[in-house]
């Protein structure tokens, strides 16, 4: 059975850090490119959620349907052209604002890659519900992956990962 993972920062306050509330404000409004938003995540705390499935109910007294058992399971996001996404975000309140009831476990950026990869995602989705969304994706996430892994040499003589500026996507949209 899987453990809880400790937390980096027992004191943590779920605050977003400011660097990287700046950097995605600045990335935002076109005065910052991908990579500053990528130096900024590097040294930064993320929040992945977990959610809790129910996996089998019952039928209490007075005919109420309950909760018998559930596991806790990491949620991924499915883009419109099928390709899956792990979310992180920067702060407990962008968390609450896309599901208040997901619970956060702390993590690094490069720890939130390497579990894409892992997941055989296709990118890494910051602050899904805002203020500002970032996607990781494609060679960035690898190399961001292999770093924590520390297989970065295993990546066809990759030494170095180089940031294009990135057009602004959404991974899904908001259907009214």
């Amino acid at each position: 059975m899987p453990s809880i993972p400790q937390p980096l920062d027992p004191h943590d306050d779920g605050g977003a850090a400011p660097a990287v509330t700046a950097a995605l404000a600045a990335y935002e409004a076109g005065t910052a490119e991908a990579a500053d938003v990528l130096n900024a995540l590097s040294g930064a705390r993320l929040l992945v959620p977990v959610v809790a499935l129910l996996t089998e109910s019952e039928v209490g007294a007075g005919g109420l349907r309950q909760e018998k058992e559930s596991e806790m399971a990491l949620p991924k996001l499915v883009g419109q052209d099928g390709r899956q996404a792990v979310l992180a975000f920067t702060g407990a309140q962008a968390l609450a604002r896309w599901r208040p009831d997901a619970r956060p476990i702390q993590a690094t950026t490069l720890q939130v890659c390497q579990a894409a990869v892992q997941e055989r995602a296709a990118a890494v989705v910051v602050d899904v519900a805002g203020p500002v969304q970032f996607v990781i994706e494609g060679q960035v996430l690898e190399a961001l992956a292999a770093i924590e892994s520390g297989t970065l040499d295993r990546l066809g003589g990759v030494t170095m990962a180089k940031v294009e500026p990135a057009r602004k996507r959404r991974w899904f949209s908001r259907r009214s």
